[in-house]
């Protein structure tokens, strides 16, 4: 049986999309038959972490796989602001180097990370051929981008989570045959079984009647806002509109609260549940009846993200409102798996929404298309098929 390591830096378990992302990832290719380890970090947690006894059924997915935790030395906790930056640095090479110690004993066929400098070191102890590297991210800065152009090229396989991210690293020097694009996905088992929109609301003592709005993730990536704020001008323009939010952090959702009462908008109408474990996930969001991604139109969300939550929406069976941007392009289609507006466009945003309030045949056929279309051809399990045929040809 084929053997794949997975290296990731990530505090485990973690409250960020990535830690979902990474097991499901290792949980598909370990049902593809592999024998997949996930060598993680010791990294001290948050206490509500700390608290989860067992991740994979915090993450609801299978124990197919092997988990291994790295010595590291993590003063993170004690540390703020410059300081805490160069405590993850230090947690970052102790890593490093617990790693090359433990790599010079692995013999695995396929060696699979994340991180660019665990793909650098990678690629100085085993054979080129056999690291693959996902990218999610194009790095800016000199040395960021030093160091994604050298990984680049010195890989075995590149795959990168949206087509223009693909592009970029291609003209940053990356082998065109050795790149490939894997969208995120979505778990189908996870939305084989789901509430009816009443079930869904009535556990969570939310309006049966309401017209519910919702957004569901982290409110800022990378120090940037995901366009909710513009969401909730958006929401103060459609009238008997809720908004519901799942993620966090909470201070982030009480600056949305402050400025959806600025509005003049009743409190009750503001539905925050904060996060929320993986596995209560598609039952929270069939309490939607739209679900919306607002992104802006930054570099980063425009080429290089690839959001986990759309991929969820589309399995839960709902319709989506979503910024027009290149990089789901090749994921949703304006008008029949969504309603696809302007960035930062409140106005469209007033009107795509209150078009799905009033056209109730249009909100079920988006939420049809797009479920059908999720389950079909964006699981985890025919993106790793796709990953794993890729890095064997190679």
């Amino acid at each position: 049986m084929p053997s794949l390591l997975y290296l990731s830096l990530m505090r485990f378990p973690t409250e960020k999309a990535h830690g979902l992302q990474i097991v499901q990832n290792c949980e598909a290719f370990a049902q593809a038959g592999w024998t997949v380890t996930l060598w993680i970090t010791s990294r001290r947690n948050t206490s509500e972490m700390q608290a989860i006894a067992d991740p994979f059924a915090h993450y609801n997915v299978q124990p197919c796989f092997t988990i291994q935790r790295l010595p590291v030395l993590d003063l993170m906790p004690y540390t703020r602001g410059a300081l805490e930056r160069l405590a993850f640095y230090l947690v970052e090479i102790t890593y490093l180097l617990s790693a090359c110690l433990m790599l010079l004993r692995r013999r695995d066929d396929v060696y699979y990370t994340r991180d660019e400098w665990v793909a650098l070191l990678l690629t100085w102890l085993k054979p080129r051929r056999q690291v693959a590297y996902e990218a999610h991210q194009f790095k800016t800065g000199r040395v960021g981008a030093w160091l994604q152009r050298t990984v680049c090229r010195r890989v075995g396989s590149v795959i990168a989570v949206t087509r223009p991210l693909a592009d970029d690293l291609i003209a940053r020097g990356a082998d065109p045959q050795a790149v490939i694009v894997a969208h995120d996905a979505v778990r189908a088992a996870r939305f084989a079984v789901l509430p009816s929109r009443q079930e869904a609301r009535a556990a969570l003592g939310w309006p049966p009647d309401a017209y519910i709005v919702g957004y569901m993730g982290r409110l800022s990536t990378l120090n940037m806002e995901k366009g909710v704020g513009a969401l909730v001008d958006a929401l103060a323009q459609v009238a008997g509109a809720s908004l519901a939010i799942i993620g966090g952090p909470d201070e982030a959702a009480a600056v949305y609260r402050q400025q959806w009462l600025a509005h003049g908008l009743p409190a009750e109408r503001f539905l925050y549940l904060g996060s929320v474990p993986p596995a209560q996930v598609p039952a929270c969001l069939r309490a939607f009846d739209v679900a919306v991604i607002p992104f802006p139109a930054q570099l980063h969300y425009a080429r290089h993200a690839s959001p986990l939550k759309l991929f969820e929406y589309m399995a839960a069976g709902l319709a989506i409102v979503a910024s027009d941007l290149p990089s789901y392009a090749d994921v949703l289609r304006h008008r029949e798996t969504a309603l696809l507006i302007p960035p930062a466009d409140v106005a469209a945003l007033r009107d795509a929404l209150c078009q799905l309030r009033d056209d109730l045949t249009l909100r079920a056929q988006l939420a049809a298309a797009a479920q059908q279309q999720a389950m079909q051809h964006h699981t985890w399990q025919a993106r790793a098929a796709h990953i794993l045929a890729h890095v064997r040809r190679l």
